[in-house]
């Protein structure tokens, strides 16, 4: 038997998967965001299986239904990954909170992912609305994009760019900036103020 591997940001393995509905190709989903598995349920595309053990899961973090459809394997929170040395070069302070990324010095130094294509992104935007209400949220994003240096489609991919100094400030999950400290990037991993998506 061939096993063939699909790896991609979540907002593309979702729509690839909600494109072959009728002629599915994939056999298991491993690591998709909750929120496109509860598109995928709705959809009529999950098949139940309750595994020994899935009792002992929390409820907040399975399915609800009989037999379980998903159950979350981890949870990711958003976090600024910044590379200090970049930062100290331009004589900028490490930004603490969402309030200081969309002041005018952090202009052009900051990269996130496209929460169009990327679970990543999507959690940010999410939490923003979350934490802030939807319209405080919106325009807060509008002043975010002004210093935006570009939107990438992964959500690890700002974490290694601030890592290796190629844009200043990457907002990303905080695990993978943990990973990139951990090989000797000089980053600090920052958990907004405000809190996380």
């Amino acid at each position: 038997m061939k096993l063939n591997i699909v790896r991609d940001s979540t907002g593309i393995i979702t729509a690839k998967l909600i494109a072959e509905k009728d002629n599915p190709q994939a056999d298991v989903v491993w690591g998709l965001a909750a929120t496109s598995l509860l598109v995928l349920d709705q959809n009529g595309m999950l098949e139940g299986y309750s595994p020994q053990g899935v009792d002992r899961i929390q409820p907040d973090f399975k399915d609800k239904n009989s037999p379980t459809r998903w159950v979350g394997i981890d949870a990711w929170e958003t976090a600024f990954i910044v590379n200090k040395k970049e930062m100290e070069k331009r004589g900028l302070p490490v930004p603490q909170s969402y309030a200081d990324l969309i002041k005018p010095e952090y202009k052009g130094l900051i990269t996130m992912p496209n929460p169009a294509s990327s679970g990543t992104g999507f959690l940010t935007v999410s939490g923003l609305v979350q934490l802030e209400g939807k319209d405080k949220a919106w325009a807060y994003m509008d002043k975010l994009h002004d210093n935006i240096a570009m939107y990438v489609h992964s959500g690890s991919k700002p974490a290694k760019m601030a890592g290796t100094g190629e844009v200043p400030i990457g907002i990303s999950f905080g695990y993978r900036g943990i990973q990139e400290k951990k090989t000797g990037a000089p980053v600090e991993v920052v958990f907004p103020k405000e809190g996380s998506g």
